[in-house]
């Protein structure tokens, strides 16, 4: 199977990303300040934070975007003495740039601060129990993972320097097939709404940021023997309506087969090997990741890559009758700094029309018309939702 990652900035910046002799691709950041999540805390560090301290961290951010993730870290470290209300969430949106990650630990907080004895962890035993079986779980669903076919909505933005001022240049469309036998295959479907010409083609030529493989591999990668994770139950959290603990692995560069590449006009110049480090949510009923947050580490010093990153959430889709966790919204982040200026990229993918790819069919056959049509609310990126209900397991997920 062959899983190629590539991101590319202005005038074809590319990155690759490679586990071994099989690619991949994935965005992650390099380890800088500027992390998509905060690195390991201990929980319950010092008391609650107070309405007054939150709202005063809080005001500060509109200046200094950067101390976000401090922000976040205090929330999960100390949690909440006060009750999360909806003028507090419209002015967390008003400061933070409508930022979900930071309502989303918010929300968390407050489920810990109104039943903490529900959002504890769970014993020792337990923890290494559940992310046992759930290296099982995901072992297993990759070697019986179906063929099929996903379309996917790309939105794709940019930042000058590290603002994360985010401008959308262009909106793509791409069908996606995936085989046992032969890995994912992608085809250009539209540009901005345009059908894709025959010169056009989804790959490092096509400019801008691109990215492939998000399906499989990354979670099999990481559960890997001989990729020597280490794991470390940090925090709960409720994921979708589902209760889920938080585990937090960091893969060593002389262990990881993650490699970055850059380019420039559509070809790969440069290649890297790097560490990761990152999150997973890992369901308590039934095993399985329901979210993956990682970065780059370990960058070699000069390397024009100087951060990647990726979010990717899995839900539970129908192919074929059967159930099977297959990513249903990523979030693919790069920084790179050439010739003395500074970039980021940021692709919001969101994916969807999951079903059976059948053995005669061809990619190139493959249009718009094969797939459900977009529903409106699904131009827009995906926020994460939460719910303190869970919902019913599928009934027939497979192992």
């Amino acid at each position: 199977m062959k899983y190629v990652n590539s991101l590319i900035g202005r005038t074809a910046l590319c990155l690759l990303l490679a586990f071994g002799l099989n690619s991949f691709v994935s965005a992650v950041y390099g380890q800088t300040d500027n992390t998509p999540f905060p690195a390991p805390t201990e929980l319950q560090h010092g008391p609650p934070l107070t309405n007054q301290e939150f709202v005063q961290l809080l005001y500060q951010l509109p200046k200094h975007p950067d101390q976000k993730d401090k922000l976040i870290d205090e929330i999960r470290k100390r949690g909440i003495a006060f009750p999360l209300t909806a003028g507090l969430r419209s002015l967390v949106a008003t400061k933070s740039g409508n930022d979900n990650s930071i309502i989303h630990t918010l929300e968390e907080a407050d489920r810990r601060r109104v039943n903490p004895v529900a959002a504890s962890l769970p014993p020792t035993a337990e923890g290494l129990e559940l992310l046992q079986q759930a290296r099982k779980a995901t072992l297993g669903a990759a070697d019986k993972m179906p063929d099929y076919i996903v379309k996917q909505q790309i939105t794709r933005s940019h930042a000058f320097g590290q603002s994360k001022n985010w401008a959308v240049y262009d909106r793509l469309s791409i069908a996606v097939s995936y085989r046992q036998t032969a890995g994912e295959d992608y085809k250009l479907l539209s540009v901005n709404g345009m059908p894709a010409n025959q010169d056009q083609s989804y790959g490092m030529k096509l400019g801008g940021t691109i990215s492939t493989g998000e399906y499989v591999t990354t979670l099999s990668e990481l559960f890997k023997p001989e990729t020597r994770a280490e794991f470390n139950m940090v925090d709960t959290d409720t994921l979708r309506g589902r209760r889920t603990i938080i585990y937090e692995f960091e893969v060593k560069k002389e262990f990881s087969h993650q490699s970055l590449g850059w380019g420039e006009h559509g070809s790969i110049e440069q290649q890297t090997i790097s560490g990761y480090r990152g999150r997973i949510w890992v369901d308590r009923e039934n095993n399985r990741v329901l979210r993956l947050e990682d970065i780059s580490t370990e960058i070699d010093p000069g390397f024009p890559i100087t951060a990647a990153s990726k979010v990717i959430d899995y839900e539970w889709v129908a192919i074929n009758e059967q159930e099977h966790l297959l990513p249903s919204r990523a979030v693919v982040e790069l920084t790179d700094r050439v010739r003395g200026q500074t970039e980021q990229t940021r692709n919001e993918i969101l994916f969807r029309g999951y079903r059976k790819f059948g053995a005669e069919v061809k990619i190139i056959d493959i249009d718009e018309k094969d797939f459900p049509p977009d529903k409106p609310e699904e131009t827009a990126p995906v926020r994460p939702e939460t719910a303190p209900a869970l919902k019913p397991a599928p009934k027939k997920p497979e192992e």
